[in-house]
């Protein structure tokens, strides 16, 4: 039997095999890749190439959480996320796409149009009726940690102990998540998210301790400030960095990498499943 198995949309995905998640922005001010896709067409190609290249899962985000970033209107976020998601499934119908969304009703519209995951930056903290929706819905979830908002989660990075504390975080949502029927949880540490450069190196550090949690640990560090600033590059030159620390969270236990570059990512995975 599977130790890490999540339902989507019926059909169980297990990850004692870790996945690779594809990141999909349809936000025009993302801090990778941001206005990057223009037309259906530039959607469709970047979808296919990341699931030949093996991803399981696509992330589907469009109100950016990079620090500062501007408020979207539910509807705005509505109105650029389903067309794109509709647009998908009609092209992949087995798709499983995740929904990086800390709305409700985003996550309700897009789990109706087709989507498997809802992925919330906040867990929770940030609606008051997503983890009754998630629950209601059946879907798994994703659960990040945050303090405060995208745009003001860098004035939150005061810890009494860095790991304690989040965990901490962690067992209180997962309690009210379960009090919500939510089944499938997926635990994501939050890297770069109210957190100094200094402080996601020690959550990199220590981060086998989250299996005290006894939940699949996603990982989405792919070409953030953590790596750039401290090589002092930019984000465009920050893939080898993401390789070495994506191999350093499979080893601490990761479950889903969650990456803007798959194929990269995967033959990480492979690799490492030869070695071990």
């Amino acid at each position: 039997m599977s130790e890490f198995t999540i339902n989507c949309k019926g059909k169980l995905v297990e990850l004692d095999t870790p996945k690779v998640m594809g990141i999909l922005n349809i936000t025009p001010n993302s801090f990778y890749d941001g206005g990057r896709y223009k037309s259906d067409s530039d959607f469709l190609k970047q979808a296919e190439t990341m699931f030949v290249d093996g991803a399981t899962f696509l992330d589907l985000g469009a109100y950016s959480s990079k620090p500062n970033a501007e408020f979207v209107s539910v509807e705005e976020e509505a109105q650029r996320l389903l067309p794109v998601l509709e647009l998908l499934l009609k092209e992949f119908p087995d798709a499983l796409i995740s929904i990086d969304t800390f709305r409700a009703d985003v996550a309700k519209k897009a789990i109706n149009s087709g989507a498997a995951i809802i992925n919330d930056i906040s867990g929770g903290m940030l609606d008051s009726n997503m983890l009754q929706t998630v629950g209601e819905l059946g879907v798994p979830y994703i659960m990040m940690h945050m303090r405060g908002t995208p745009n003001t989660m860098q004035q939150f990075t005061q810890y009494t102990n860095l790991i304690n504390d989040i965990l901490y975080y962690f067992s209180e949502r997962i309690s009210s998540a379960r009090s919500y029927n939510i089944k499938d949880i997926i635990i994501d540490p939050g890297f770069g998210f109210s957190k100094t450069l200094d402080q996601n190196y020690e959550l990199m550090q220590k981060m086998e301790l989250f299996s005290i949690l006894e939940l699949p640990l996603l990982v989405g560090i792919s070409r953030k400030s953590m790596i750039y600033k401290l090589l002092g590059t930019t984000p465009k030159e920050a893939l080898n960095g993401t390789t070495v620390l994506n191999t350093i969270s499979l080893q601490k236990g990761a479950k889903i990498l969650r990456v803007h570059d798959v194929k990269e990512a995967v033959e990480t995975l492979q690799i490492l499943n030869k070695i071990l």
